[in-house]
């Protein structure tokens, strides 16, 4: 009797043990995500832990297979700097167009990256000038010229380069989400070869691999066969080069990006972050009754004007948002840091290229 009863209890003790080591394992992955740059009282930090941790727990209700972890993110305004004058492509297109590379430019394209100015609207025809001034470069030569300009420093910023706008607490969720078995991907309107570009320069490189950016397309055909109306009609061989044709197919905003999701990805997200309007297909295809799992959307408020160049009201556009069922990001209060202690904004939002090539030239007269 003695020695059954030594039997069960050093089997209980065991069992205790090995509860104790499962406890502990889960609160050593809790206690590992450094997510130090929230605000430690931030609802929608709050908000997305609860719903990975009852992603990633067998017993619970809220479980997703590893497989179905799938989080979308936006990149211009929600992963990176979109608020001070403009966002990446546009300015790669201006420097492109007025400083780089004026000789391999129309002058109806020059007046277009003339015009741009803060306030601007991303439309379609912008869209088609964008594909137009890189027409007859590889996808390799845009590539390579995404990454020179992306070394380039803004004027909006002291210490910032184009590469440097990724927010602090928005790299630290997609690490915490990707050490949490979520696939990561990048949903831009930026086009695509520009947008892998940023990505691989960035800090969240590790997590989002060149095939999960989803971009804006311009049309691409093999090199000497630009004006052949089907690819059908010829094969490539070895050394041919796949050169861009001047025509967009498709702008990677509004209801594109539910589109391009499902063609790309092939289901629904359950996680999705934004920050504009032209998110919100990406946000509701996530959220759709229909799909099978749990899902959640988030938009980043543009809040903050003295750390950044945010003018949108958060009152008013988290009040918007959770309407919509939408969880909203205040960059002013849910953001520690926005950008490393180097990088403070500039007296000026903007400086006017041709005001500043103006004064060049008399400087250099």
């Amino acid at each position: 009797m003695k020695k059954s009863f030594r039997i069960v209890v050093s089997l209980l003790v065991i069992l205790a043990v090995t509860s104790l080591s499962a406890c502990s394992v889960n609160i050593n992955i809790s206690s590992q995500a450094d997510l130090s740059e929230w605000n430690a009282k931030s609802k929608a930090l709050d908000s997305v832990k609860d719903f990975v941790t009852a992603s990633v727990d067998k017993e619970s209700e809220g479980y997703i297979p590893v497989k179905d972890r799938i989080a979308v993110f936006d990149m211009d305004g929600t992963l990176t700097c979109e608020t001070f004058f403009t966002y990446f492509d546009t300015c790669m297109f201006i420097d492109y167009c007025l400083k780089d590379h004026p000789e391999k430019v129309s002058e109806e394209l020059k007046e277009a990256a003339r015009a741009i100015k803060p306030g601007y609207k991303a439309n379609m025809e912008l869209a088609r000038d964008f594909a137009k001034a890189y027409a007859g470069m590889t996808v390799e030569e845009l590539y390579e010229y995404a990454e020179d300009f992306g070394n380039k420093k803004t004027d909006s910023f002291t210490n910032m380069r184009y590469f440097d706008g990724f927010y602090l607490p928005m790299v630290q969720l997609v690490k915490y989400l990707y050490d949490n078995d979520y696939t990561i991907y990048v949903v831009s309107g930026t086009e695509r070869t520009t947008s892998r570009a940023i990505v691989a320069n960035s800090p969240i490189s590790e997590y989002v691999t060149p095939n999960h950016v989803i971009g804006s397309e311009f049309e691409v055909k093999i090199k000497g066969y630009e004006d052949v109306s089907l690819n059908m009609d010829y094969k490539y061989v070895n050394n041919d080069e796949l050169v861009f044709t001047g025509e967009l197919i498709q702008k990677n905003l509004n209801a594109n990006k539910a589109i391009w999701i499902e063609r790309e990805i092939g289901q629904r997200p359950v996680l999705a972050f934004g920050n504009s309007s032209s998110d919100t297909s990406m946000l509701n295809y996530t959220l759709d009754e229909r799909n099978p799992y749990p899902s959640r959307a988030y938009m980043v408020v543009a809040d903050d004007d003295v750390r950044e160049w945010g003018t949108q009201n958060w009152d008013e556009k988290s009040a918007e948002y959770e309407e919509q069922g939408y969880v909203p990001i205040s960059m002013k209060n849910d953001f520690v840091n926005i950008y490393p202690a180097t990088v403070t904004r500039s007296d000026e939002q903007y400086k006017d290229i041709e005001t500043d090539s103006e004064e060049e030239l008399d400087e250099a007269a």
